[in-house]
C-alpha cells in the first residue's frame, strides 16, 4: 500500500523526502543538538544577507561552516562561491551539494591572500570575531580585494555588549568582538559608505546597538577600488 497523507496537498512531502531527504550539516546539526532555537536565528541572518544582496549576479562567502544556510543566499543571487579556511567543513559542505541550489565550495584563507572574481558581493556572517585585532585589517583588505569597483560587503558579529551572555564554547573563540561605533569604524577603513544595523533573536532593526545582541556592518564601495 502506497504511503499517502490525509489531504493530497501534502502528498509532495512523500515524494520529496523518498529522493531528497536532507540532513543538517557538522555546525548546523550542533546547534540543533545543543540549542535549537540558535539555528532559527543563523537563518535570519542568512535571509538578511539574501535580501540584500537580491540580485547580484556573484556573490562570495567568507566563513561558510558547513554551507547550510547558504542556500538562502543562492536563492536570491545569480552565482555564488562558499569559502571556509578549514577543509573539513568545505568537505561537508560538499558532502550535502545540492542540485536544485548549485553554488561552489572552496578552501581558502582571506589571512593569506584575496580571492580573485571580481565579486558583486561578499559577506562574513559570524567570522570577524574571530579574527584577532591584530589581523582584521589584514582580513577585511583582502576581502575588499576580492570585490569588484562598485562591491559590497556585509560583515555579521556579536556585539561586544552580547558576550556578558555568550556560552563558554562561544567565548572561547570570540577574540574580537566589537561595538556598533568599533565595528563601523574598521569597515570605513576600506568602504566609502558603510550602514550599521542591530539584530536581537531574529529581528533586525536601526535601533540603539549598545542593546542589540548582534551586528551588521555593509559597506559599500571598496576604498582600494577608487583611484
Amino acid at each position: 500500500m502506497s504511503l499517502r497523507t490525509k489531504e493530497p496537498q501534502y502528498d509532495r512531502c512523500i515524494d520529496i523526502a523518498r529522493t531528497h531527504s536532507t540532513e543538517l550539516g557538522l555546525m548546523s546539526n550542533q546547534i540543533w543538538h545543543d540549542d535549537p532555537k540558535r539555528l532559527s536565528f543563523v537563518l535570519a541572518r542568512y535571509k538578511f544577507v539574501a535580501k540584500m544582496f537580491s540580485g547580484m549576479e556573484k556573490v562570495l562567502e567568507v566563513g561558510c561552516a558547513d554551507g547550510f544556510a547558504t542556500r538562502l543566499v543562492v536563492q536570491e543571487v545569480g552565482s555564488l562561491m562558499a569559502t571556509d579556511f578549514d577543509p573539513i567543513f568545505i568537505a561537508d559542505a560538499k558532502k550535502h551539494e545540492s542540485d536544485a541550489w548549485p553554488f561552489e565550495c572552496q578552501t581558502h584563507d582571506f589571512l593569506k591572500k584575496p580571492l580573485k572574481g571580481d565579486f558583486d558581493g561578499v559577506y562574513a556572517i559570524d567570522v570577524i570575531e574571530h579574527i584577532r585585532p591584530d589581523d582584521e585589517n589584514t582580513f577585511i583588505g583582502n576581502i575588499a580585494m576580492s570585490l569588484n569597483h562598485h562591491g559590497t560587503c556585509i560583515l555579521g558579529s556579536p556585539s561586544l555588549e552580547s558576550q556578558a551572555y555568550a556560552s563558554e564554547g562561544s567565548k572561547a573563540g570570540h577574540v574580537n568582538c566589537k561595538t556598533g561605533k568599533d565595528l563601523k569604524a574598521l569597515m570605513s577603513r576600506f568602504f566609502y559608505n558603510v550602514f550599521l544595523f542591530s539584530m536581537n533573536d531574529e529581528v533586525v532593526h536601526t535601533g540603539y546597538e549598545k542593546m542589540a545582541h548582534y551586528l551588521f556592518a555593509i559597506g559599500c564601495t571598496p576604498r582600494n577600488k577608487i583611484k
